[in-house]
Protein backbone atom coordinates (compact mmCIF):
# COMPACT_ATOMS: atom_id res chain seq x y z
CA UNK A 1 0.00 0.00 0.00
CA UNK A 2 1.20 3.52 -0.30
CA UNK A 3 2.13 5.90 2.39
CA UNK A 4 -0.30 9.07 2.25
CA UNK A 5 2.78 10.93 1.84
CA UNK A 6 4.03 9.06 -1.34
CA UNK A 7 0.07 9.04 -2.53
CA UNK A 8 -0.06 13.11 -1.82
CA UNK A 9 3.16 13.52 -3.63
CA UNK A 10 1.97 11.36 -6.99
CA UNK A 11 -1.03 13.60 -7.18
CA UNK A 12 0.69 16.94 -6.63
CA UNK A 13 3.54 15.95 -8.65
CA UNK A 14 0.33 14.90 -11.58
CA UNK A 15 -1.28 18.88 -11.02
CA UNK A 16 -0.74 21.00 -13.66
CA UNK A 17 -1.76 24.57 -13.16
CA UNK A 18 -5.15 25.79 -15.04
CA UNK A 19 -5.34 28.26 -17.82
CA UNK A 20 -7.47 31.55 -18.14
CA UNK A 21 -7.03 34.37 -15.64
CA UNK A 22 -10.18 37.24 -14.94
CA UNK A 23 -9.90 40.72 -13.64
CA UNK A 24 -12.13 41.25 -10.78
CA UNK A 25 -13.37 44.09 -8.46
CA UNK A 26 -11.00 44.03 -5.38
CA UNK A 27 -14.20 43.59 -3.24
CA UNK A 28 -15.07 40.68 -5.47
CA UNK A 29 -12.20 38.63 -4.91
CA UNK A 30 -12.54 37.08 -1.68
CA UNK A 31 -11.16 33.46 -1.86
CA UNK A 32 -9.65 33.65 -5.43
CA UNK A 33 -6.12 32.91 -6.18
CA UNK A 34 -3.95 35.20 -7.55
CA UNK A 35 -2.76 35.11 -11.21
CA UNK A 36 0.26 38.09 -10.74
CA UNK A 37 2.34 39.97 -8.03
CA UNK A 38 0.50 42.53 -6.32
CA UNK A 39 3.26 45.35 -6.48
CA UNK A 40 2.86 48.54 -4.35
CA UNK A 41 3.20 51.38 -6.71
CA UNK A 42 3.42 53.47 -2.65
CA UNK A 43 5.10 53.90 0.63
CA UNK A 44 2.02 53.10 3.38
CA UNK A 45 1.51 55.10 5.14
CA UNK A 46 2.43 57.36 1.92
CA UNK A 47 3.65 60.21 4.71
CA UNK A 48 4.49 60.59 8.11
CA UNK A 49 1.60 59.83 10.46
CA UNK A 50 0.55 60.77 14.42
CA UNK A 51 0.07 57.29 15.96
CA UNK A 52 -2.06 59.36 18.81
CA UNK A 53 -4.34 62.29 19.57
CA UNK A 54 -2.30 64.64 21.50
CA UNK A 55 0.69 67.30 20.02
CA UNK A 56 2.88 67.49 17.60
CA UNK A 57 6.48 69.38 18.82
CA UNK A 58 9.87 70.25 17.98
CA UNK A 59 11.76 68.18 20.52
CA UNK A 60 15.13 70.73 20.75
CA UNK A 61 12.49 73.03 21.89
CA UNK A 62 11.44 71.20 24.62
CA UNK A 63 14.90 70.20 25.56
CA UNK A 64 15.84 74.01 25.99
CA UNK A 65 12.47 74.21 28.81
CA UNK A 66 10.14 76.13 26.99
CA UNK A 67 7.49 73.95 28.41
CA UNK A 68 4.01 76.21 27.77
CA UNK A 69 3.51 76.21 23.39
CA UNK A 70 0.72 78.16 21.28
CA UNK A 71 -1.48 76.40 20.06
CA UNK A 72 -0.49 76.99 16.14
CA UNK A 73 -2.90 75.02 13.90
CA UNK A 74 -5.31 71.81 14.17
CA UNK A 75 -5.03 68.60 12.22
CA UNK A 76 -7.29 66.15 12.03
CA UNK A 77 -6.94 63.65 9.86
CA UNK A 78 -7.47 63.80 5.88
CA UNK A 79 -6.33 67.16 5.82
CA UNK A 80 -2.79 68.84 4.95
CA UNK A 81 -1.08 70.52 7.27
CA UNK A 82 1.20 73.48 7.19
CA UNK A 83 4.98 74.01 8.71
CA UNK A 84 4.47 73.89 12.24
CA UNK A 85 5.88 77.30 13.30
CA UNK A 86 9.11 77.72 15.65
CA UNK A 87 8.10 77.99 19.51
CA UNK A 88 4.21 76.13 18.79
CA UNK A 89 2.35 73.31 18.87
CA UNK A 90 0.16 71.90 16.52
CA UNK A 91 -3.19 69.71 17.63
CA UNK A 92 -3.08 66.15 16.01
CA UNK A 93 -5.27 63.40 15.69
CA UNK A 94 -4.25 59.91 15.25
CA UNK A 95 -3.81 59.17 11.32
CA UNK A 96 -3.54 62.79 10.46
CA UNK A 97 -0.58 63.85 8.75
CA UNK A 98 2.52 65.43 11.11
CA UNK A 99 3.23 68.91 9.79
CA UNK A 100 6.54 69.27 8.72
CA UNK A 101 9.58 70.62 11.38
CA UNK A 102 7.58 68.30 14.10
CA UNK A 103 9.56 65.67 14.97
CA UNK A 104 7.94 63.99 17.41
CA UNK A 105 3.96 63.13 19.36
CA UNK A 106 2.99 64.02 23.03
CA UNK A 107 0.15 62.47 23.77
CA UNK A 108 -2.95 64.42 25.31
CA UNK A 109 -2.61 62.70 28.26
CA UNK A 110 0.81 63.90 28.76
CA UNK A 111 -1.03 67.88 28.40
CA UNK A 112 -2.53 70.27 29.56
CA UNK A 113 -4.65 72.31 27.60
CA UNK A 114 -5.74 75.87 28.59
CA UNK A 115 -7.45 78.03 25.62
CA UNK A 116 -5.02 78.20 22.34
CA UNK A 117 -1.55 77.58 24.64
CA UNK A 118 -0.72 74.26 25.80
CA UNK A 119 1.13 73.13 28.84
CA UNK A 120 3.90 69.94 27.67
CA UNK A 121 4.06 67.63 30.26
CA UNK A 122 6.64 65.15 28.88
CA UNK A 123 9.95 65.09 27.23
CA UNK A 124 9.21 63.24 24.05
CA UNK A 125 12.17 61.22 22.53
CA UNK A 126 12.51 62.51 18.39
CA UNK A 127 10.30 60.02 16.64
CA UNK A 128 8.28 59.28 19.45
CA UNK A 129 4.37 58.31 18.13
CA UNK A 130 4.94 59.08 14.78
CA UNK A 131 4.76 56.13 12.68
CA UNK A 132 7.35 56.66 9.65
CA UNK A 133 6.62 57.36 6.13
CA UNK A 134 6.39 53.27 4.40
CA UNK A 135 6.57 52.04 7.80
CA UNK A 136 4.65 49.14 6.56
CA UNK A 137 4.83 49.14 2.98
CA UNK A 138 7.96 50.25 0.86
CA UNK A 139 6.94 51.82 -2.62
CA UNK A 140 7.96 48.85 -5.27
CA UNK A 141 7.66 46.05 -2.93
CA UNK A 142 5.82 42.31 -3.54
CA UNK A 143 3.05 42.42 -0.82
CA UNK A 144 1.07 39.72 -2.53
CA UNK A 145 2.81 37.31 -4.54
CA UNK A 146 0.78 35.39 -7.38
CA UNK A 147 -0.69 32.16 -5.89
CA UNK A 148 -1.58 33.80 -2.71
CA UNK A 149 -5.90 32.79 -2.07
CA UNK A 150 -6.96 36.27 -1.10
CA UNK A 151 -8.25 36.13 2.38
CA UNK A 152 -10.66 39.16 4.05
CA UNK A 153 -7.61 40.80 4.83
CA UNK A 154 -5.18 40.25 1.99
CA UNK A 155 -7.91 42.23 0.27
CA UNK A 156 -7.53 44.60 2.89
CA UNK A 157 -3.74 45.04 2.14
CA UNK A 158 -4.48 45.06 -1.99
CA UNK A 159 -6.62 48.24 -0.85
CA UNK A 160 -4.35 50.05 0.90
CA UNK A 161 -1.88 50.32 -1.68
CA UNK A 162 -5.10 51.52 -4.22
CA UNK A 163 -5.48 48.00 -5.80
CA UNK A 164 -9.33 48.37 -7.34
CA UNK A 165 -8.76 45.58 -9.11
CA UNK A 166 -6.95 42.24 -9.14
CA UNK A 167 -5.51 39.87 -11.60
CA UNK A 168 -6.85 36.26 -10.48
CA UNK A 169 -6.95 32.39 -11.80
CA UNK A 170 -10.66 31.34 -13.03
CA UNK A 171 -11.89 29.32 -10.86
CA UNK A 172 -11.51 25.37 -10.83
CA UNK A 173 -14.04 23.42 -13.02
CA UNK A 174 -15.29 20.00 -11.20
CA UNK A 175 -17.81 18.08 -12.28
CA UNK A 176 -19.27 15.23 -9.85
CA UNK A 177 -21.62 12.36 -9.94
CA UNK A 178 -22.88 9.48 -7.80
CA UNK A 179 -23.55 5.65 -8.47
CA UNK A 180 -25.66 3.53 -6.62
CA UNK A 181 -29.06 2.46 -7.43
CA UNK A 182 -29.64 2.21 -3.80
CA UNK A 183 -29.17 6.20 -3.57
CA UNK A 184 -32.15 8.42 -2.23
CA UNK A 185 -32.08 12.17 -2.37
CA UNK A 186 -33.38 13.66 1.01
CA UNK A 187 -37.47 14.45 0.62
CA UNK A 188 -37.71 11.19 -1.34
CA UNK A 189 -39.46 8.15 0.30
CA UNK A 190 -36.80 6.20 1.26
CA UNK A 191 -37.29 2.02 0.04
CA UNK A 192 -36.07 -0.74 1.35
CA UNK A 193 -32.24 -1.37 1.15
CA UNK A 194 -31.99 2.62 0.01
CA UNK A 195 -30.16 4.89 1.88
CA UNK A 196 -29.83 9.06 1.94
CA UNK A 197 -27.21 9.84 -0.09
CA UNK A 198 -24.99 12.58 2.05
CA UNK A 199 -21.56 12.43 0.10
CA UNK A 200 -23.48 14.38 -2.77
CA UNK A 201 -24.20 17.07 0.12
CA UNK A 202 -20.78 17.33 1.65
CA UNK A 203 -19.01 16.83 -1.53
CA UNK A 204 -20.61 20.08 -3.40
CA UNK A 205 -20.36 21.65 -0.15
CA UNK A 206 -16.88 21.65 -0.01
CA UNK A 207 -16.29 22.07 -3.32
CA UNK A 208 -17.81 25.48 -3.40
CA UNK A 209 -16.24 26.62 -0.18
CA UNK A 210 -12.68 25.64 -2.19
CA UNK A 211 -14.66 28.40 -4.79
CA UNK A 212 -14.53 25.73 -7.82
CA UNK A 213 -17.12 25.88 -10.34
CA UNK A 214 -19.31 22.80 -9.84
CA UNK A 215 -21.37 20.76 -12.27
CA UNK A 216 -23.42 18.45 -10.61
CA UNK A 217 -24.58 15.39 -12.71
CA UNK A 218 -26.42 13.99 -9.92
CA UNK A 219 -27.24 10.17 -9.40
CA UNK A 220 -26.19 8.08 -12.34
CA UNK A 221 -27.34 4.55 -12.81
CA UNK A 222 -25.41 1.59 -11.93
CA UNK A 223 -25.38 0.48 -15.64
CA UNK A 224 -21.68 0.98 -17.82
CA UNK A 225 -23.33 2.64 -20.67
CA UNK A 226 -24.79 5.36 -18.50
CA UNK A 227 -21.81 5.86 -16.36
CA UNK A 228 -19.32 5.93 -19.63
CA UNK A 229 -21.66 8.58 -21.11
CA UNK A 230 -21.63 10.91 -17.72
CA UNK A 231 -17.83 10.53 -17.96
CA UNK A 232 -18.08 11.89 -21.56
CA UNK A 233 -20.18 14.56 -20.87
CA UNK A 234 -18.24 15.50 -17.70
CA UNK A 235 -14.98 15.84 -19.09
CA UNK A 236 -15.92 18.22 -21.97
CA UNK A 237 -15.85 21.29 -19.78
CA UNK A 238 -14.23 20.60 -16.38
CA UNK A 239 -10.80 20.61 -15.17
CA UNK A 240 -11.74 16.93 -12.79
CA UNK A 241 -14.28 14.76 -12.62
CA UNK A 242 -14.79 13.66 -8.89
CA UNK A 243 -16.94 10.61 -7.60
CA UNK A 244 -17.53 8.40 -4.51
CA UNK A 245 -17.72 4.77 -4.46
CA UNK A 246 -18.26 2.46 -7.58
CA UNK A 247 -14.89 1.68 -8.45
CA UNK A 248 -14.20 -1.93 -6.86
CA UNK A 249 -14.63 -5.14 -9.24
CA UNK A 250 -18.03 -6.19 -8.16
CA UNK A 251 -20.94 -6.65 -11.02
CA UNK A 252 -22.58 -3.52 -9.86
CA UNK A 253 -19.53 -1.10 -9.77
CA UNK A 254 -19.13 0.11 -13.31
CA UNK A 255 -17.20 3.66 -12.67
CA UNK A 256 -13.52 1.42 -12.94
CA UNK A 257 -14.45 -0.45 -16.29
CA UNK A 258 -16.05 3.16 -17.26
CA UNK A 259 -13.04 5.17 -16.53
CA UNK A 260 -10.57 2.57 -18.20
CA UNK A 261 -12.73 2.41 -21.13
CA UNK A 262 -12.59 6.43 -21.71
CA UNK A 263 -9.10 7.23 -20.21
CA UNK A 264 -6.63 5.75 -18.21
CA UNK A 265 -7.23 4.53 -14.35
CA UNK A 266 -4.95 3.48 -11.80
CA UNK A 267 -6.45 2.32 -8.63
CA UNK A 268 -4.31 2.59 -5.12
CA UNK A 269 -4.66 0.82 -1.64
CA UNK A 270 -3.77 3.62 0.74
CA UNK A 271 -2.19 2.73 3.85
CA UNK A 272 -4.34 5.13 6.04
CA UNK A 273 -7.88 4.83 7.85
CA UNK A 274 -10.48 5.72 7.35
CA UNK A 275 -10.60 5.72 3.36
CA UNK A 276 -8.00 2.89 1.98
CA UNK A 277 -9.22 3.24 -1.78
CA UNK A 278 -8.52 5.65 -4.03
CA UNK A 279 -8.71 5.88 -7.76
CA UNK A 280 -6.72 8.67 -9.70
CA UNK A 281 -6.62 8.96 -13.66
CA UNK A 282 -7.68 10.71 -16.45
CA UNK A 283 -10.45 10.75 -19.01
CA UNK A 284 -10.07 11.63 -22.82
CA UNK A 285 -12.04 14.47 -24.12
CA UNK A 286 -14.14 14.67 -27.16
CA UNK A 287 -11.22 15.91 -29.68
CA UNK A 288 -9.03 12.68 -28.02
CA UNK A 289 -11.80 10.03 -28.42
CA UNK A 290 -10.55 8.89 -31.70
CA UNK A 291 -6.82 8.86 -30.78
CA UNK A 292 -4.92 6.23 -29.93
CA UNK A 293 -4.02 6.97 -25.82
CA UNK A 294 0.02 6.19 -25.98
CA UNK A 295 -0.01 6.69 -22.31
CA UNK A 296 -2.89 4.61 -21.68
CA UNK A 297 -0.03 2.16 -20.46
CA UNK A 298 2.05 4.18 -17.96
CA UNK A 299 1.46 5.71 -14.77
CA UNK A 300 -1.63 8.14 -14.07
CA UNK A 301 1.23 10.14 -12.64
CA UNK A 302 1.94 11.00 -16.55
CA UNK A 303 -1.18 12.82 -16.58
CA UNK A 304 -1.11 16.10 -18.08
CA UNK A 305 -4.56 18.29 -17.74
CA UNK A 306 -4.08 19.40 -21.10
CA UNK A 307 -6.25 20.40 -23.57
CA UNK A 308 -7.29 16.57 -24.38
CA UNK A 309 -8.64 14.96 -20.89
CA UNK A 310 -9.58 15.83 -17.25
CA UNK A 311 -8.37 14.77 -14.31
CA UNK A 312 -10.23 11.56 -12.60
CA UNK A 313 -10.71 10.83 -8.71
CA UNK A 314 -13.09 8.46 -7.11
CA UNK A 315 -12.78 8.48 -3.62
CA UNK A 316 -14.42 5.86 -1.69
CA UNK A 317 -17.86 5.53 -0.46
CA UNK A 318 -18.04 5.54 3.07
CA UNK A 319 -19.27 9.23 4.10
CA UNK A 320 -16.24 9.90 6.87
CA UNK A 321 -13.98 7.96 3.90
CA UNK A 322 -15.34 10.42 1.66
CA UNK A 323 -14.74 13.51 3.83
CA UNK A 324 -11.22 12.68 5.14
CA UNK A 325 -10.01 11.75 1.35
CA UNK A 326 -11.47 15.19 -0.02
CA UNK A 327 -9.51 17.19 2.72
CA UNK A 328 -6.20 15.28 2.46
CA UNK A 329 -5.84 14.74 -1.22
CA UNK A 330 -8.50 16.43 -3.18
CA UNK A 331 -7.96 19.57 -1.64
CA UNK A 332 -4.39 20.47 -2.21
CA UNK A 333 -4.65 18.62 -5.39
CA UNK A 334 -7.84 21.13 -6.33
CA UNK A 335 -5.48 24.11 -4.37
CA UNK A 336 -2.67 22.63 -6.99
CA UNK A 337 -4.69 23.42 -10.20
CA UNK A 338 -5.94 26.52 -8.92
CA UNK A 339 -2.29 28.24 -8.91
CA UNK A 340 -1.99 28.15 -4.91
CA UNK A 341 1.50 27.49 -4.39
CA UNK A 342 1.62 26.28 -0.35
CA UNK A 343 -0.90 23.70 -0.05
CA UNK A 344 0.13 21.78 3.16
CA UNK A 345 -2.82 22.23 6.22
CA UNK A 346 -0.52 23.74 9.41
CA UNK A 347 -0.43 21.27 12.35
CA UNK A 348 -0.85 21.50 16.04
CA UNK A 349 0.93 19.51 18.76
CA UNK A 350 -1.81 19.15 21.62
CA UNK A 351 -1.77 16.63 24.58
CA UNK A 352 -4.03 13.32 24.27
CA UNK A 353 -6.46 13.67 27.23
CA UNK A 354 -7.49 9.78 25.95
CA UNK A 355 -5.95 6.54 25.96
CA UNK A 356 -6.30 4.09 22.66
CA UNK A 357 -4.68 0.82 23.68
CA UNK A 358 -4.72 -0.39 20.24
CA UNK A 359 -2.55 0.97 17.05
CA UNK A 360 -3.55 0.44 13.67
CA UNK A 361 -1.19 -1.28 10.88
CA UNK A 362 -2.18 1.67 8.39
CA UNK A 363 -2.12 5.36 9.31
CA UNK A 364 -5.52 6.79 11.21
CA UNK A 365 -6.85 10.02 10.85
CA UNK A 366 -8.77 10.28 14.25
CA UNK A 367 -11.57 12.64 14.79
CA UNK A 368 -10.73 14.60 17.86
CA UNK A 369 -11.99 17.63 19.74
CA UNK A 370 -10.40 20.34 21.30
CA UNK A 371 -11.87 20.39 25.20
CA UNK A 372 -11.61 23.38 27.75
CA UNK A 373 -8.12 22.45 29.40
CA UNK A 374 -6.31 22.72 25.54
CA UNK A 375 -6.19 18.92 25.18
CA UNK A 376 -7.84 16.51 22.58
CA UNK A 377 -10.96 14.36 23.57
CA UNK A 378 -11.42 11.49 21.08
CA UNK A 379 -15.00 10.49 19.24
CA UNK A 380 -15.37 7.16 20.76
CA UNK A 381 -16.99 5.69 17.54
CA UNK A 382 -14.04 5.92 14.62
CA UNK A 383 -16.21 3.76 12.16
CA UNK A 384 -15.78 5.44 8.77
CA UNK A 385 -19.79 5.02 8.57
CA UNK A 386 -20.00 7.71 11.32
CA UNK A 387 -20.54 10.95 10.05
CA UNK A 388 -21.06 12.23 13.31
CA UNK A 389 -17.75 12.39 13.81
CA UNK A 390 -17.03 14.90 11.53
CA UNK A 391 -19.65 17.41 13.08
CA UNK A 392 -18.67 16.54 16.25
CA UNK A 393 -14.87 17.30 15.91
CA UNK A 394 -12.13 20.14 15.54
CA UNK A 395 -9.94 18.33 13.20
CA UNK A 396 -7.75 15.03 12.56
CA UNK A 397 -5.40 13.52 14.71
CA UNK A 398 -2.70 12.41 12.39
CA UNK A 399 -1.79 8.95 14.29
CA UNK A 400 0.97 6.86 12.56
CA UNK A 401 1.28 3.23 11.77
CA UNK A 402 1.01 0.88 15.12
CA UNK A 403 1.34 4.12 17.73
CA UNK A 404 -0.62 3.73 20.53
CA UNK A 405 -1.36 6.89 22.16
CA UNK A 406 -1.03 7.37 26.03
CA UNK A 407 -2.93 9.97 27.81
CA UNK A 408 -0.74 12.84 28.25
CA UNK A 409 1.24 12.45 25.09
CA UNK A 410 1.85 15.07 22.13
CA UNK A 411 0.11 14.48 18.99
CA UNK A 412 -0.26 15.75 15.70
CA UNK A 413 -3.47 17.49 15.30
CA UNK A 414 -4.78 19.19 11.73
CA UNK A 415 -7.79 21.51 12.66
CA UNK A 416 -10.65 21.18 10.29
CA UNK A 417 -10.05 25.45 10.25
CA UNK A 418 -6.78 24.70 7.80
CA UNK A 419 -8.90 21.58 5.65
CA UNK A 420 -12.01 23.58 5.27
CA UNK A 421 -10.60 26.79 3.52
Amino acid sequence: MLSTADALATLLGAAVQIDGTETLPTLDATNRVLAADVISPLDVPPMNTSAMDGYAVRVAELSQGERRLSISQRIPAGHAPQPLAEGTAARIFTGATVPPGADAIVMQEQTEAAGDEVAILHTPKAGEWITQQGADIRKGATILPAGTRLTPQALGLAASVGCASLEVMRRVKVAVFFTGDELTMPGEPLKPGAIYNSNRFTLTGLLRKLGCEVTDFGIVPDKLDATRQTLREAAQAHDLILTCGGVSVGEEDHVKPAVEAEGRLSMWQIAMKPGKPLAFGAIRRASAQGESAAASGAGVSGASGAANETFFVGLPGNPVSTFVTFLLFVRPFLLRLAGVRTVTPRALSLRADFTQQKGDRRNEFLRARVNAAGGLDLFPNQSSAVLTSTVWGDGLIDNPPNHVISAGETVRFIPFSELLN
